[in-house]
């Protein structure tokens, strides 16, 4: 489990597709990693397959090619990454399980003093978990809904600047995807209705 609370940015340094998946090379900043650890990249749970002391390795099965955009990431390009909240950790953003549920694309990118107002239009098949004042979690960072537009199908949030800063929304623009995951109460709720 993760709580959306992004550690910091990695670099895609390696990309190998294979049979059945694609194998990506990380760098990260972290004290160190283990075989077989969680890590959130860019809100995708995937397992530390080799490491170094400044890389990992993690591979994206069928599934997870299919249903996120990191089947598309090159070299160069940055991830969010979080490693897994151990079980005395503190809890600060929200209940992340880092199973992409879908993939939402930037509308608008809105400079407000010294925050952002991002928009993201939200596949059809997500809109109903998502309320105003809820969370959400984006590419892995654990936001709250600022304002939910039912009509247009978007979710805009607040962003203050040390979430821009330390994360990859600094580079992202209208039209550039992201992962949503949507809170896992709602389809709880949903289902036990």
């Amino acid at each position: 489990m993760f709580t959306g609370i992004v550690e910091g940015t990695g670099e895609v340094i390696g990309v190998d597709d294979a049979d059945g998946g694609r194998r990506l090379r990380l760098c990260h900043g972290f004290d160190a990693v283990a075989e077989g650890q969680s890590i959130s990249v860019s809100g995708a749970c995937l397992t530390v397959e080799r490491h170094d002391d400044d890389w990992f390795e993690v591979f994206l099965a069928e599934e997870t090619v299919e249903k996120t955009y990191l089947g598309s990431v090159a070299i160069g390009d940055a991830v969010n990454l979080e490693r897994a909240m151990p079980a005395e950790g503190r809890f600060d953003g929200h209940v992340v399980q880092g199973h992409v549920d879908g993939v939402a694309t930037v509308e608008a990118v809105e400079r407000v003093g010294d925050d952002w107002r991002f928009t993201f239009g939200l596949p059809d098949d997500l809109r109903r978990y998502v309320v105003s004042k809820g969370s959400i979690a984006l590419d892995g960072i654990s936001l709250t809904v600022a304002a939910l537009d039912d009509d247009a199908g978007t979710v805009s949030v607040a962003i203050i600047p040390t979430t821009y800063d330390l994360t990859t929304l600094s580079e992202k623009a209208a039209g550039d995807p992201v992962h949503v995951e949507v809170d896992v109460v709602a389809k709880y709720v949903e289902r036990l209705v």
